[in-house]
């Protein structure tokens, strides 16, 4: 049996937009990370006035070590002066208690003043709904302020996108103020939004969807990828949208033009596509990835520089 369509919710014009921007971790072609690069990045976004997150998929999380997690959390801190910026809480591979792990990433990440969003993780992939509330409940104990995250697992194998229930449960818990949404579907998305805007209107439903980016035009705010491409041209299309301005539609045409090209299968080599765009807009000195993350070919830079280009010229 097909499921049912989902209901599309109303427009939302004039909206302000809360747009939070995973930051690129960028490598030297030694395959070194490159500090001085990263921190530049960090500080573009938030001159844009978008929200940086570091240590997320962007940031290669699940291929550093906790070790180099500690390392860029504190560089962030040391750059924040106490600008917000949102921080994965990633226990991927540890043993012990999810629970306990997390509650010690959280509490690192507010001693350095950011906001913690909990990535999932292997150990709660298959845990029952009610068993996943209770890891939440169990770290908003000692935390006070976390975002939830859903994963689809087209960006990483432990990924997981909880049920309907499972939603409704975590907006009865007060601590966990929003969660990324990155399922990649529309329809999935707007029934958080319906169940939103009946249960807990303050509540924030993040879009990580990079293939439909104008979902912030149903009510959703955003924590995407993408966004570290170009945090200028997407806080200026933040403001046409909350402005009334036409310019709106074409600066996120542009932009999504741009994510259909760098979210293609394979979706994590997304990360390669920023780097080269990146270095094409003569952000970063090297294109390289992480050594261990997946490329795209030379190609694709044919097509990114007039991107690039088109969006600087928006922005005039």
């Amino acid at each position: 049996m097909n499921a049912a369509p989902a209901v599309v919710p109303p427009l939302r014009p004039r909206r302000r937009i809360e747009g939070i921007s995973a930051v690129l971790l960028p490598f030297d072609s030694a395959g070194k990370t490159d500090s001085a690069a990263y921190a530049g990045l960090v500080e573009r976004t938030w001159a844009a006035g978008l929200v940086p997150a570091v240590n997320m998929d962007t940031g290669y999380a699940n291929l550093l070590s906790r070790d180099e997690r500690a390392e860029i959390l504190g560089l962030v801190n040391s750059l924040a002066r106490g600008r917000r910026f949102v921080a994965g809480a990633f226990i991927e591979g540890e043993s012990g208690d999810p629970v306990r792990l997390y509650r010690r990433e959280c509490a690192a990440i507010e001693c350095s003043g950011g906001l913690p969003i909990l990535f999932p993780c292997s150990a709660l992939k298959d845990l029952p709904g009610p068993a996943l509330v209770d890891v939440f409940r169990g770290v908003a104990a000692e935390c006070t302020e976390f975002l939830g995250f859903e994963l689809g697992e087209m960006f990483v194998s432990f990924g997981r996108i909880w049920d309907a229930d499972t939603f409704r449960a975590i907006l009865d818990i007060p601590q966990m103020t929003g969660a990324k949404h990155s399922s990649l579907s529309r329809g999935l998305e707007w029934e958080r939004l319906a169940v939103r805007d009946a249960a807990r209107p303050g509540f924030r439903v993040y879009t990580g969807n990079d293939l439909a980016i104008d979902q912030v035009m149903w009510g959703s705010d955003y924590l995407l990828g993408l966004s570290a491409f170009h945090p200028e041209a997407f806080a200026a299309r933040d403001r046409a949208w909350e402005s009334g301005d036409a310019r709106f539609h074409e600066l996120n045409d542009w932009l999504q033009y741009l994510g259909m090209l760098a979210f293609r299968a394979p979706v994590p080599a997304y990360k390669h596509t920023c780097a080269q765009f990146l270095r094409t807009r003569g952000l970063i000195a090297s294109s390289e990835p992480h050594p261990r993350g997946l490329r795209r070919p030379d190609s694709d830079l044919e097509l990114l520089a007039p991107i690039a280009r088109r969006l600087d010229e928006l922005l005039q």
